[in-house]
C-alpha cells in the first residue's frame, strides 16, 4: 500500500515537472513569434534605408551631373558644389580643369558686364554675348591648369606670402589706399568675388607667370641681348629697336601720363628713375614678358617714358601644341569664338 502511493506520489510529482517544462516551452515559444519577427522587420528596414539612401546618391549626382554638364548651370548652388566637389570640366594632357575654376571666372565677367551701365545690348544677343565670355573663361582655365602641371613637373611653388603680397599690390592699384574691407567690397560688388576667390585667382596668376619665365629660355636670351645693347649704347631705346626689329615691342607714352597708371607697372618704375635713367629688366605685373623702361621727364604726379618689351612665347607654343595634337578634351559643349 505504501509502495502503491509512493509511486503515485512520484508519478504526480513527475507530471508536475512536466507541466512547468511544457509551460516554460510554451512561454517561450510564444516569445519567439514575437522575437524573429522583430529581428526580419529591423533587418528589412536597414536594407530598405541603405536601398533609399544608394537611390537618392545616385539621383543628386545624375541631378548634379545634369546641371553642369548638360544645362550648364551657373549658379550659386552647383557653384558652391562644384568648390566642395573637385568635378572636371576639362583635361589638359591628362591634368584635369576644376568646374569651379570655369565658373569662378565666367561668372565674374558676367557680373563686372552686368555692372557696366553703359553697355547696352538687345535681349537676344546676350546669348551670344554670354557665350564668349563662357569660351574665354574655359579657354583660361585651361591654360591656368597646364601651368599647374608644367609647375608641378618644374617643381615651382606659390607661397601663401606671395599671394599675401600681391593681394596688398592690388588694393594700391590705381593709387587710391584701399582698406582690405572696401577692397574686398569692391570686388564682391564689380566681380561677384569674394577673398578665397580672389586668392585663388591669384595664385593661378603668379603659377602661370613663374612657369612662363622659367621654361622660356629664348626670351631670357633676347633680354640679357637687350641688356647688353642698351648697356653699350648709353640707353638708345630707338637703335635697340631697330636692330632687335621683331625681337622686341617699342612703347612711348608720348607725352606726360599719371604716375599711377596700369600699364604693367612701366609708369611705376618709370616713376622712380632720374628723367635719362634706364631700368634694368623687370618682370610685367601681368606676368607675360619683361620689360625695359627709360624716363624722359617727370613730376610729382606724372611721367613720360619709352620701353622696349620681351614678350613670353614658350607656353603659348606649347599650349598651341597640345591643342593641335587633341590633348585638351572640354566635357561641356561651346561655341569657337567667332562662330
Amino acid at each position: 500500500m505504501n509502495l502503491k502511493l509512493k509511486l503515485k506520489n512520484d508519478k504526480e510529482r513527475k507530471t508536475e515537472k512536466e507541466k512547468v517544462e511544457e509551460r516554460r516551452e510554451e512561454v517561450l515559444s510564444r516569445g519567439r513569434k514575437f522575437k524573429y519577427p522583430l529581428q526580419y522587420a529591423k533587418h528589412k528596414l536597414v536594407i530598405n534605408t541603405v536601398i533609399i539612401a544608394v537611390v537618392g546618391v545616385v539621383l543628386l549626382v545624375v541631378a548634379g551631373w545634369a546641371a553642369l554638364y548638360k544645362f550648364q548651370d551657373m549658379g550659386d548652388i552647383m557653384y558652391r558644389i562644384s568648390r566642395v566637389v573637385p568635378v572636371p570640366v576639362a583635361s589638359v594632357d591628362g591634368e584635369k580643369v576644376r568646374f569651379s575654376d570655369y565658373l569662378m571666372t565666367v561668372r565674374s565677367s558676367l557680373t563686372a558686364l552686368d555692372q557696366q551701365s553703359a553697355f547696352e545690348t538687345k535681349e537676344e544677343d546676350f546669348g551670344a554675348v554670354e557665350d564668349g565670355y563662357k569660351r574665354q573663361a574655359l579657354t583660361q582655365a585651361e591654360r591656368l591648369t597646364y601651368a599647374l602641371k608644367l609647375g608641378k613637373e618644374l617643381g615651382v611653388e606659390v607661397s601663401k606670402e606671395e599671394i599675401a603680397k600681391a593681394f596688398d599690390e592690388h588694393r594700391k592699384v590705381g593709387g587710391a589706399e584701399r582698406s582690405e574691407e572696401s577692397f574686398l567690397k569692391v570686388l564682391n560688388t564689380n566681380f561677384g568675388l569674394d577673398k578665397d576667390e580672389y586668392e585663388r585667382m591669384l595664385y593661378l596668376s603668379l603659377m602661370r607667370s613663374k612657369v612662363e619665365q622659367k621654361i622660356d629660355t629664348a626670351a631670357e636670351k633676347v633680354a640679357k641681348e637687350v641688356e647688353a645693347k642698351l648697356a653699350a649704347n648709353g640707353g638708345n631705346f630707338d637703335q635697340v629697336r631697330d636692330e632687335m626689329k621683331e625681337k622686341v615691342e617699342f612703347g612711348a607714352t608720348g607725352g606726360l601720363i599719371d604716375n599711377k597708371n596700369v600699364d604693367g607697372g612701366r609708369s611705376g618704375v618709370a616713376s622712380s628713375l632720374k628723367p635719362g635713367e634706364v631700368s634694368g629688366r623687370f618682370l610685367s605685373s601681368n606676368g607675360d614678358g619683361y620689360y625695359f623702361v627709360k624716363t624722359l621727364e617727370k613730376t610729382d604726379t606724372q611721367v613720360n617714358y619709352v620701353s622696349l618689351y620681351v614678350k613670353f612665347t614658350e607656353f603659348e607654343k606649347r599650349f598651341a601644341e597640345l591643342s593641335g595634337a587633341g590633348l585638351i578634351k572640354e566635357y561641356i559643349s561651346l561655341p569657337e569664338l567667332g562662330q
